[in-house]
């Protein structure tokens, strides 16, 4: 570069250094896209979007022209530097130049814009499209080789370049996203997303109504002693059955029996009429497929059986939905009536209760994977029916049984431990 002058040289320096920093911002601005956005933006036709989604469907080309022309303009500016250096102090400037390139570059040409890049990436990599897009059409026949070569060195060690991959979510970490969306969703939008993502994981047996709660019609009953039952019940829907719940001949609908109701003229014959056959589910069935099964059969509610063919409970649409939406009462409070908060900070709960609603009313997280009751889970632990005032240790809870009778727990007192400070650290 005879004829230059310094302030020439230094011009060129300081436009390379900025090449650098373009070239470092745009590989940190591209790779820090999030991608389910950008596809968002593509949809809506934003052309910088566009562009860098079209670079990034083949990353192994768009780093190899980021890293060809970053590491080009790195290494003229070095070049130029050792001139300015030698120019100026001699052979002595070349140890000076080195030095100062390198901190110049590592401030001004890859920490600070690659920052920048992270915080902002759309801000850089957007614009930063439009010039890689051309560069690499130019530079195409050299980042094809760079790519050959680097390609099948990938191979030799087990990784395949696959262009325009799309990686997935997997449902823990949609479920994840949607735990840490607090900020954008309303609380109960959230917990219905939580909601629909469970519906997978949880099955009827889950969820439904035990057989020892269940109510219905017993044929065998005397007729007013039905009628009685018939004209008090607040359900829609009951099971018919002769003498157990086994013998189920079909579901009586609230609404087919107005009629013989208004007419007076109510019979066992005139029950068995209106009724519809009963729908009987797998206790292994997931929400999720139940809930379309009850779409496909017109059904609301469902009889659920276990591998030999007894019947374990019911399980109405409304079940589901609850474990979607919440707690449909008529009073519209989502209280667990099951959980009776104490003053030191302890709940009574009743040994019937479902340990799935347990955790959701209070966040706890009570194993689910076993039993399906607190009294289930109680007699699981210590292997036998329990005294009252016996008292154990479930993972971080201490369990307390106040009453027992009839070979059930019928309340316990239940109450969250403190973590130690040195889990919570781990934690953190």
């Amino acid at each position: 570069m005879e004829g230059a002058s310094i302030e020439s040289l230094l011009g060129l320096l300081v436009f390379l250094i900025f090449c650098s920093a373009f070239f470092s911002s745009s590989e940190t601005g591209m790779m820090s896209l999030n991608r389910y956005r950008l596809r968002h933006m593509v949809k809506n036709r934003h052309r910088g979007a566009i562009k860098a989604n079209k670079l990034l469907k083949r990353p192994d080309r768009l780093i190899g022209v980021i890293l060809i022309g970053n590491n080009f303009v790195n290494i003229l500016a070095s070049a130029i530097a050792t001139i300015i250096a030698v120019e100026l102090w001699g052979e002595d400037g070349i140890f000076i130049a080195t030095a100062a390139l390198t901190l110049v570059i590592l401030i001004f040409a890859e920490v600070s814009p690659k920052t920048i890049a992270a915080l902002y990436p759309e801000k850089i990599a957007f614009p930063a499209a439009y010039i890689l897009q051309p560069l690499l059409k130019l530079l195409y026949p050299l980042v094809w080789i760079v790519n050959l070569i680097t390609n099948n060195l990938l191979k030799l060690i087990g990784v395949k370049v696959t262009p325009g991959e799309h990686h997935h979510l997997s449902t823990e970490e949609l479920r994840t996203l949607v735990n840490e969306s607090g900020a954008v969703l309303q609380q109960r939008n959230q917990s219905m997303l939580l909601g629909v993502l469970e519906l997978d994981d949880v099955t009827v047996n889950d969820i439904m109504i035990p057989r020892n709660e269940v109510l219905g019609i017993d044929l065998d009953n005397d007729l007013e002693e039905i009628i009685d039952q018939l004209s008090t019940t607040a359900h829609t829907r009951m099971p018919v059955y002769r003498g157990e719940l086994n013998k189920v001949v079909g579901i009586l609908h609230m609404r087919n029996l107005a009629q013989v109701f208004r007419q007076d003229a109510v019979t066992k014959a005139a029950i068995l009429q209106v009724i519809h056959e009963p729908y009987f589910v797998p206790e292994s069935t997931p929400l999720q497929t139940q809930l379309l099964n009850f779409q496909k059969e017109s059904r609301r509610i469902a009889l659920v059986v276990d591998e030999y063919g007894d019947i374990e409970g019911i399980v109405t649409l409304e079940d589901i939905l609850e474990e979607i939406v919440g707690e449909m009462s008529i009073s519209g409070k989502e209280e667990n009536q099951d959980i009776f908060p104490q003053t030191d900070g302890s709940f009574f709960i009743d040994g019937t209760a479902n340990i799935r609603d347990v955790n959701k009313s209070l966040d706890w997280d009570l194993p689910t994977d076993g039993p399906k009751t607190i009294n289930g889970l109680v007699m699981e632990v210590i292997e036998a029916i329990p005294d009252a005032n016996v008292c154990l240790l479930i993972d971080n809870y201490r369990i307390e049984t106040l009453q027992v009778s009839d070979n059930l727990i019928k309340t316990i007192r239940a109450t969250r431990l403190k973590q130690d400070s040195d889990d919570e650290e781990e934690e953190d």
